[in-house]
């Protein structure tokens, strides 16, 4: 979404009613189910998110770089559910954005943001899941937390000045026609790339990275497959080798999870991004409903990421199960073991 100026020329604001929200004919009805429904998915993404995070930051044992980066994505969604998700909702009941302009270019520089923060991520987990199963000998070496912290630090960097420079700069909807008019009188908030930018925004926003991430994952199990292999060819004779072949299990594991959580995102985003674009090559047809449908079922992306750490992770379980029950507030307890034997 961009805006250009609109001083330069006379705008008539006559089609869209002065800028007045269009009447909505969805029966009151629907429009409570709605607000239910999404209600109810906001809650569950910023709790289950916060569970996340709290989990991470106050559990010693769960101090490790790939659960500071789970930790950093879990803040992203976070924000997500917590300042970007409500006035979405508003604005898809309502059929209408109340909150002008200049907010909107706001949320929806932060909506991008916090979408390629999150695909950055991604990708970084995938790196870190690479160097732990395919070069484990190097792995401590390589991946320590300075070098997590520098990560997250580009994950969010980058697509923030991506994001708010591109937006503010109102110059991926340069050369739209009648855009300017659109802006000034549409009360919607509308969203369109032109041809250059909708391209430039799915191949280095989403195409590139997600075939990068689905690279090194195929690696991954590739490399997975022959160390089992070599395992179940060898005797396990001493007590190191059945640690090492227990430690290989929870890499292996790890990585499937995070695998899931990648497939997740890929399959709730591409609609979105897919739209983006090819509608500015079909004279921007796209049906203003299906594109926020689309928008919706990225966003749910962020309330399904605690949702599979939760299935997939028993030592999320536990640390839910501490937090539910007021544990955390105990002294010391941030040393409690959340790992079972055979986890």
């Amino acid at each position: 979404m961009a805006f250009l100026n609109f001083s330069e020329d006379i705008i008539d604001c006559s089609q869209f009613e002065n800028g007045s929200c269009p009447e909505n004919f969805m029966p009151a009805g629907i429009q409570r189910v709605m607000y239910v429904f999404i209600s109810g998915v906001i809650i569950i993404t910023v709790f289950g998110n916060l569970a996340i995070i709290i989990s991470i930051s106050y559990f010693k044992q769960l101090h490790s770089p790939t659960n500071f980066l789970i930790l950093s994505m879990a803040v992203t969604d976070f924000f997500l559910g917590f300042f970007i998700m409500p006035y979405s909702m508003i604005r898809s009941v309502e059929n209408c954005w109340y909150f002008g302009i200049t907010f909107c270019k706001v949320h929806y520089s932060f909506d991008l943001m916090l979408c390629l923060v999150s695909i950055f991520h991604l990708c970084s987990i995938a790196v870190d899941r690479f160097y732990a199963i395919c070069y484990p000998l190097y792995y401590s070496c390589k991946i320590t937390v300075p070098v997590i912290r520098q990560l997250i630090v580009l994950c969010w960097l980058v697509p923030a000045i991506f994001a708010f420079g591109v937006v503010f700069s109102e110059v991926y909807a340069s050369g739209i026609e009648g855009y300017a008019t659109l802006v000034a009188c549409s009360s919607s908030c509308p969203v369109m790339f032109n041809k250059l930018w909708g391209t430039v925004l799915f191949s280095f926003g989403f195409f590139i990275p997600s075939c990068v991430m689905i690279g090194i994952y195929a690696k991954i199990f590739s490399v997975s497959k022959k160390h089992l292999k070599a395992m179940k060819s060898k005797l396990k004779s001493s007590h190191n080798d059945e640690q090492s072949g227990v430690s290989s299990s929870k890499d292996r594991k790890a990585a499937k999870t995070l695998s899931i959580v990648m497939g997740v995102f890929l399959l709730c985003w591409f609609p979105c991004f897919f739209v983006i674009l090819i509608d500015p090559f079909m004279g921007f047809s796209t049906p203003a409903i299906l594109f926020d449908v689309f928008t919706w079922f990225g966003y749910f992306n962020s309330t399904c990421n605690p949702l599979i750490y939760g299935f997939f992770y028993p030592w999320f379980q536990k640390a839910l199960k501490y937090i539910l029950l007021g544990k955390i507030f105990h002294q010391h307890f941030c040393t409690a073991n959340l790992f079972s034997e055979n986890q």
